[in-house]
């Protein structure tokens, strides 16, 4: 519908980005229609503040409201965390309330990758509600003013490397994928008092179960899908009990962390390590369907971490090594493989007829999309970064180890 929308009523010279629910923005693929952004920046220019953030927490910001909201976590110790929700002002980056959800204390939940946090997931926010997920930690819903509305941690689950996947709203439903050391599974909360609705085990042959992706809302002939990838296996559900409609197997993949893209009917996701392959997954089909929909499938070049962007016919990657690639969306065929960036972790994001992305060392790369490779600037803001950009009004969000960053022409 939105696309629809855009196609009979395009848009003024100039649109703002008000909303940013979720991890990859309203279209949960990493498309913004805000235009007016800028393209180059540096510590010294372009910078309409910045404001620190104490602890770790390499979730993306949300927008709402005039509000920012992140997820955070704060060590004590090696014994301890305060898993947080923090609201900023968006005009000025004050912070406007801090609500500590969980106090963590188990060693085992704890443990984690050196380069992970403690809050990597991304919030959601729908109708004045944020919903804060931490993976084995536990979920919690949260009001506008920071007072916490439920939370819950009926699931924990034993992790590897720590947090990481964030949560969807499907109707009444939160959905979110806990595919931890052992026994994987997706779960559904019910989204007004965080009670389990349905969980259902990831069964595939991979023999390393944990992964972190983000499940991914389709709508194919009318009927909502939710596509949720794991190891070993990508699969649409039924959004209503979790019954699987097909699944798509790729063997031994596993810590598959990005999120799905769709477009053209197909689903698009990379397999996770140790060799990650990117496939395009027709839609459509029942059951197994790993010997008939595969359109078409890549070795080279392909993220283990960063979502991936369709734009028309073109599909852009970005891999852990900072090499970027345009392939036909509908064929596979390659138009380039250049390097852009050190080592990336951030998802891909389109804005303003410019595709965006930044790198672990902090520098983002402006690129005009298209056959070649096109790079307007490269922004250094010197300070470490893995969460990925998000968009407030026509400015740019991005959140360092350090600190939150709203960027302006």
């Amino acid at each position: 519908m939105r696309l629809l929308f855009l196609l009979l009523f395009p848009l003024s010279a100039t649109h703002a980005e008000t909303l940013w629910p979720e991890f990859r923005g309203p279209t949960a693929q990493g498309h913004s229609t805000a235009t007016g952004l800028p393209t180059t920046w540096s510590t010294s220019k372009g910078v309409k503040w910045r404001t620190e953030i104490e602890g770790l927490g390499w979730s993306s910001p949300i927008v709402a409201n005039g509000k920012i909201f992140v997820t955070n976590g704060v060590p004590e110790a090696a014994t301890a965390a305060r898993l947080e929700v923090i609201a900023f002002d968006s005009a000025t980056g004050n912070e406007l309330w801090k609500t500590q959800v969980f106090h963590a204390k188990n060693p085992e939940l704890l443990r984690m990758h050196k380069e992970n946090s403690h809050a990597s997931p991304t919030p959601v926010y729908e109708n004045g509600l944020i919903y804060a997920h931490y993976s084995q930690h536990g979920t919690a819903c949260l009001k506008e003013d920071g007072s916490i509305v439920w939370k819950v941690n009926e699931h924990p689950f034993a992790p590897v490397h720590g947090t990481g996947g964030s949560p969807v709203i499907v109707d009444n439903l939160l959905i979110y994928h806990a595919d931890g050391a052992s026994n994987p599974a997706v779960i559904a909360l019910d989204k007004r008092t965080g009670k389990t609705v349905w969980k259902i085990a990831r069964t595939s042959d991979a023999s390393r179960k944990f992964s972190f992706s983000t499940p991914l809302l389709i709508e194919v002939n009318g009927e909502k899908q939710l596509i949720s990838a794991g190891s070993g296996v990508v699969q649409a559900l039924n959004p209503k009990g979790g019954s699987e409609i097909w699944r798509c197997m790729y063997d031994q993949g596993y810590s598959v962390v990005p999120r799905p893209v769709f477009a053209h009917g197909m689903v698009f996701l990379s397999t996770g390590y140790d060799q990650p392959i990117a496939l395009a997954i027709k839609v459509g089909g029942k059951g197994d369907v790993t010997n008939s929909h595969i359109v078409w499938q890549a070795n080279k070049r392909i993220p283990h971490n960063p979502s991936m962007v369709v734009l028309g016919d073109d599909l852009y990657m970005i891999d852990d090594k900072g090499m970027i690639s345009c392939r036909n969306a509908k064929t596979g065929e390659v138009y380039y493989e250049e390097r852009l960036l050190g080592p990336t972790w951030s998802s891909l994001l389109h804005a303003d007829g410019h595709l965006y992305v930044i790198d672990k060392l902090g520098k983002t790369a402006v690129v005009k999309p298209g056959h070649t490779l096109q790079v307007v600037a490269v922004n250094d803001l010197d300070e470490k970064a893995q969460a990925s950009i998000a968009v407030v009004d026509s400015d740019l969000l991005i959140r360092t180890y350090k600190a939150l960053y709203r960027i302006t022409k």
